[in-house]
C-alpha cells in the first residue's frame, strides 16, 4: 500500500477524479475533517444534482405506478460522464418532464373526479326511477301518516318530501341506524346498491349505495343533512321531480360520460408516451447524476494550495495499481485540455495503511466471514485462504449425510449455474440475497458433506454396503433356528458378534468409511460416539496447532524475536506436550489394538477388549504416577496373563512411559512462566538500555527532544492517526505494568483456552450425533411407520403421501434448520478457537472510491 499526494489543476480536477473512479484503486483521505459538510467547496453542485436525482425518483415512481418497464437497469460497465453541455440539457429536460407529469396528474385527477361525479349522478337517476316505480313514495306517505295517528312521535305537518343521495356501502348500516335515532323514527329510508365498481381520483376502487329518504318539514331536513354530512354521504338536491325530467337528465349525463371517457383515454395515452420515453433513458440519466455527485463528494475531500489554482489530495493506492492510477490521471488531464501536467507523489508516512485483501466472487464470502470478526491489521496474515477449506470441512463433520449433502450441493449448483440470470433479475428479497451471496460456500459445504456422509456411511439414516462388510456370522444357522423354535413366537433374537470370532482378519476392515454392520448393531451409538468424539479432539487440536503455527509468520514479518522465543515456542511446547501427545495416543490406540493380539517393540498388545484407557492415562500423567508393565483388572490387580481376564486395560504403553510423561508435564508447566514473564522482563531491559544510551550522550538526547517537539507541533494529527491501525502488538510506549497485565491476560487466556477450546470442538461430535439421530427418527417415525408400514393398495397411496411429508420435513428441519445450526457452530469455531491463536483483527479496511460501488450503494439506499 502506498500513501500518495495528488496535485491537479483546478479546471482539470473534475475529469481526473472522474477517470480515477472507473476502477476501485484509490481511497482518498479527507483533508478537511473540521469543515462542515454544508460549508464545503462543492456543496452547491451536490445540491443541484440532488435535485436532479429527486426529479428522477419522482419520474420513476410515476413510471412504476403506470406499470411501465424501466429498460437498461443492468450495469454495462460504461462509466463515461457526459459533457457539461449535455448535462445542462438533461437538467432542463428533467425540469420540463416533472412539470408536464405533475400537470397531467392534476388534470387526470380532476377528470377522474368529474367522471366519478357523472357516474354517481347517472346511478342516482336510475335508482330514483326504480324507487318511484316500486311505489315507495306511497309506502312512505302511509307510514308517516300512521306514525302521526299513533301519536308516538309527533312530526311536523305538511307534505312528504324526499332527499336522494349516495354513500359508501360499508357505511350504510351505521348511517341507517343513526338516521333512525336522530329523526325519532319519522324518516323513511330505502337504499339500492350500485352494481358497478367506481374509481375515485386516487385510483381506489369503491362500492357505493344510492339511498332515498322521505321526511316532513324543514327541521327534519336539517337533521338529515347533518347526519349525511357526518357520514360523508353526498346529497343530490336538484334531482328532477318527474320521470320525463329524469329521463332527459339521464340522456344528457350519459353523453357527457362518453365524451369524458374519450378525453381520459387520450390523456392516458399521452401520459404513457411521455413516461415511456422517460423510462427508456431513466437508468442512464440516474447513473450519470449519481456518478457526478460521487465525483463532487470526492472533490470535497481535497484542499487548495496557497494561490487557489491547484487542488491537493492525499490517498492510499495499492502498490501494484500505482501505474494504473497514473495513466488514469493523465487521461483525465488530456480530456480537460489542461496545460499543466498533474503530479502523483509517493510519500513516506508513519500512519498505518488500510488493509487491502483482493477478492473475487468465489473468495468474497470467505473474506466476509473473516472480516466480520475483525479487519486484519496491515500485512497481518489473512485467515481467509485457509477458511476456504476448513470452514466447509468442519461444517461437514456436523452435517455428515450423503443425502442431505446432495440436496445442499444441488441448491448451490442452481445458484452458481444461474448466477448471471439471477443477478439480471435484481431480486430484492433479503433472505434470497443472503443465500445467493453465499452460493459458493453452500456449494462447498454440499461437496464436503457428501464426503463426510460417505465416511460416516450415512444416507438418510441408512447405510450402504459397497465394499463388503468386514464382519461375518460365526454361528451355525441350524443351531440358531433350533434356538428360535424354543423361544416365544415373534420374539427377536439378539446375536452377539465377538471380534475374535466374527471379524474377518484376512479381508481387513471396510475399505472406506464406517462398516455398514454398525447401522443394525444395538451398540451402534457406543461405537460411533467414541469414534466421533476422538475425531473431534484430533481435528480441534490440529486446527488450534495450525493457528499457533500461523502466528509464527506474523512474528517473523514483524521481526519480533521476543514474540517467537517467549510466545510462539512456549505455546507450541505447551500444546505439544499435553494435547498433541493425547492425539498421538488416540491414533496409536487405533493402530495397535485390533481384534487380536500383536507384538510391537517386543511387547505383546492384546485385542481391543484390553485397550488402554485414555482418560485414566491422562489422569496418571498429571498425577505423575509410576506404572508397572502388564494389564490391570478393574480391581487394580496386575496380571500378565491377560487372556484369563475378561475386562482389563494396558497399564503401560511403552518402557519408561512414566518418566517421559513426567518430563512432558514439567516442560508444559515451565512454559507458563515463560509466556507470563518473558516479554515484561524484556521490556524492562530495553527501557534500561534506552535510558543508559540517553544519559550517556548529551548531544543525542538533545536531538531526540527536538525531534519529539517537531512531531507534536507540526504533525500531531498524523501521530494520532498512527495508532488507528495498531502496531502489531508492540509495547514500546507502554509501562511495565501495562505490559505485565497484557501478557498475564494473554497467558491465562491461552492456557485455559487450550482446555476449553478442545472441549468446544466436541460440538463436532455432539451435532453430528444429533443430526444422525434426527434423521433416523424422521425416517422411522414418518416414512417407515406412516408409509412402508401399511400393506395393500392403501400402502402404495400412503407411500406417495408420506414421501411428500418426509421430503418437506427433511428440507425444512434437517437441511435448513440443522444446516443453519451447523453453520453458526462452525463460525464460532473459526472466530474463537482458530483465529484467536494468531489473528488480531485491529485494522481498518481499504475502501476505494469507484463508480461501481457508489452506484450499488445508492441503489441499496433507494430501496
Amino acid at each position: 500500500m502506498r500513501f500518495c499526494q495528488l496535485i491537479v489543476e483546478k479546471d482539470a480536477a473534475f475529469n481526473i477524479v472522474a477517470e480515477i473512479g472507473k476502477n476501485p484503486y484509490v481511497q482518498f483521505k479527507d483533508l478537511n475533517p473540521n469543515v462542515n459538510n454544508f460549508q464545503r467547496t462543492f456543496v452547491k453542485d451536490i445540491r443541484r444534482y440532488d435535485e436532479m436525482e429527486r426529479k428522477l425518483r419522482f419520474l420513476e415512481a410515476q413510471i412504476v405506478k403506470d406499470e411501465i418497464i424501466v429498460s437498461g437497469k443492468v450495469d454495462n460497465g460504461d462509466y463515461a460522464i457526459l459533457p457539461t453541455s449535455e448535462l445542462n440539457t438533461l437538467e432542463g429536460t428533467l425540469v420540463e418532464l416533472e412539470k408536464d407529469v405533475k400537470s397531467m396528474n392534476d388534470s387526470d385527477a380532476q377528470l377522474k373526479a368529474n367522471f366519478m361525479d357523472l357516474k354517481e349522478w347517472d346511478a342516482v337517476l336510475d335508482k330514483t326511477d326504480e324507487f318511484f316505480q316500486g311505489g315507495v313514495d306511497d309506502q312512505a306517505q302511509e307510514e308517516l301518516e300512521a306514525q302521526d295517528e299513533d301519536g308516538v312521535t309527533r312530526s311536523e305537518k305538511g307534505p312528504v318530501n324526499y332527499l336522494v343521495g349516495i354513500v359508501r356501502r360499508e357505511r350504510l348500516n351505521g348511517f341507517e341506524r343513526v338516521l333512525w335515532r336522530a329523526c325519532h323514527h319519522t324518516a323513511y329510508i330505502r337504499s339500492s346498491d350500485i352494481e358497478e365498481e367506481l374509481e375515485d381520483p386516487s385510483g381506489e376502487k369503491v362500492h357505493k349505495t344510492v339511498f332515498i329518504i322521505f321526511l316532513k318539514g324543514d327541521r327534519m331536513r336539517s337533521i338529515v343533512e347533518k347526519v349525511c354530512d357526518g357520514f360523508k354521504a353526498k346529497l343530490f338536491k336538484n334531482c328532477p321531480k318527474t320521470f320525463k325530467e329524469r329521463q332527459s337528465a339521464r340522456n344528457d349525463v350519459r353523453a357527457r360520460i362518453q365524451d369524458l371517457q374519450t378525453v381520459l383515454g387520450q390523456t392516458r395515452e399521452h401520459r404513457f408516451r411521455v413516461l415511456q420515453a422517460a423510462a427508456n433513458n431513466h437508468h442512464q440519466w440516474l447513473k450519470q447524476v449519481r456518478m457526478i455527485k460521487t465525483v463532487f463528494h470526492m472533490l470535497n475531500l481535497f484542499t487548495f494550495d496557497g494561490i487557489g489554482r491547484f487542488f491537493v489530495g492525499e490517498c492510499w493506492i495499492p502498490a501494484k495499481h500505482v501505474d494504473h492510477v497514473r495513466r488514469a490521471i493523465e487521461v483525465g488531464a488530456e480530456r480537460s485540455g489542461s496545460s499543466v501536467k498533474p503530479v502523483l507523489n509517493i510519500l513516506e508516512t508513519s500512519v498505518t495503511p488500510p488493509t487491502y485483501n483482493e477478492t473475487n466472487k468465489f473468495t468474497a464470502v470467505f473474506q466476509g466471514i473473516v472480516d466480520s470478526y475483525g479487519i486484519a491489521s496491515y500485512r497481518e496474515l489473512n485467515p481467509a485462504p485457509y477458511t476456504i477449506i476448513t470452514f466447509p470441512f468442519l461444517f461437514s463433520c456436523m452435517f455428515g449425510d450423503l443425502g442431505h449433502g446432495v440436496i445442499m450441493l444441488m441448491a448451490g449448483l442452481w445458484f452458481v449455474l444461474r448466477e448471471k440470470n439471477l443477478q439480471a433479475r435484481n431480486i430484492k428479497d433479503e433472505i434470497f440475497n443472503m443465500f445467493f451471496g453465499g452460493r459458493y460456500i453452500i456449494l462447498l459445504m454440499g461437496i464436503f458433506s457428501i464426503h463426510a456422509g460417505i465416511v460416516y456411511n450415512d444416507l438418510f439414516a441408512k447405510s450402504f454396503n459397497i465394499f463388503g462388510s468386514g464382519w461375518k456370522n460365526p454361528y451355525n444357522m441350524s443351531e440358531v433356528d433350533s434356538w428360535i423354535e424354543h423361544t416365544e413366537h415373534g420374539k427377536e433374537m439378539l446375536v452377539e458378534l465377538a471380534p475374535e470370532h466374527a471379524y474377518d482378519h484376512a479381508g481387513g476392515p471396510y475399505s472406506f468409511g464406517v462398516d455398514p454392520i454398525w447401522n443394525i448393531a444395538e451398540n451402534k451409538l457406543n461405537f460411533l460416539n467414541s469414534m466421533k468424539m476422538k475425531l473431534s479432539v484430533i481435528l480441534g487440536i490440529s486446527q488450534m496447532t495450525f493457528g499457533v503455527v500461523l502466528s509464527f509468520f506474523n512474528h517473523t514479518f514483524n521481526k519480533s524475536k521476543i514474540d517467537i522465543f517467549t510466545v510462539f515456542i512456549p505455546q507450541m511446547l505447551f500444546m505439544g506436550c499435553i494435547f498433541m501427545y493425547l492425539c498421538l495416543q488416540i491414533i496409536l490406540k487405533w493402530l495397535f489394538f485390533w481384534t487380536q493380539e500383536a507384538t510391537i517393540f517386543g511387547q505383546i498388545y492384546p485385542g481391543s477388549h484390553c485397550a488402554p484407557s485414555l482418560l485414566i492415562g491422562l489422569i496418571n500423567m498429571f498425577m505423575m504416577k509410576d506404572r508397572e508393565a502388564g494389564f490391570v483388572q478393574p480391581g487394580g490387580k496386575v496380571n500378565g496373563e491377560y487372556k484369563e481376564v475378561e475386562a482389563c486395560y494396558l497399564s503401560q504403553w511403552y518402557p519408561g512411559q512414566s518418566v517421559i510423561e513426567m518430563i512432558l508435564v514439567v516442560i508444559a508447566v515451565i512454559c507458563v512462566p515463560i509466556m507470563l514473564f518473558g516479554k515484561p522482563i524484556h521490556h524492562v531491559m530495553q527501557q534500561k538500555k534506552k535510558q543508559k544510551e540517553l544519559h550517556g550522550n548529551v548531544t543525542v538526547r538533545a536531538n531526540v527532544v527536538a525531534d519529539s517537539s517537531e512531531i507534536v507541533i507540526n504533525g500531531g494529527h498524523k501521530k494520532e492517526e498512527a495508532g488507528h491501525g495498531g502496531d502489531h502488538g508492540g509495547h514500546e510506549d507502554e509501562s511495565f505494568g501495562d505490559v505485565m497485565v497484557h501478557q498475564a491476560i494473554h497467558t491465562i487466556e491461552y492456557v485455559l483456552g487450550c482446555v476449553s477450546h478442545t472441549a468446544s470442538y466436541l460440538r463436532l461430535w455432539a451435532l453430528s450425533l444429533a443430526h444422525a439421530q434426527l434423521s433416523e427418527v424422521l425416517w422411522h417415525m414418518v416414512f417407515v411407520t406412516g408409509g412402508l408400514g401399511i400393506s395393500g393398495t392403501a400402502g402404495f397411496i400412503a407411500v406417495y403421501v408420506v414421501f411428500f411429508i418426509f421430503f418437506v420435513l427433511t428440507i425444512s428441519i434437517l437441511v435448513l434448520m440443522e444446516g443453519l445450526s451447523a453453520f453458526l457452530h462452525t463460525l464460532r469455531l473459526h472466530w474463537v478457537e482458530f483465529q484467536s491463536k494468531f489473528y488480531l483483527g485491529l485494522g481498518y479496511p481499504f475502501v476505494p472510491y469507484s463508480f461501481k460501488t457508489a452506484l450499488q450503494e445508492a441503489e441499496l439506499a433507494a430501496q
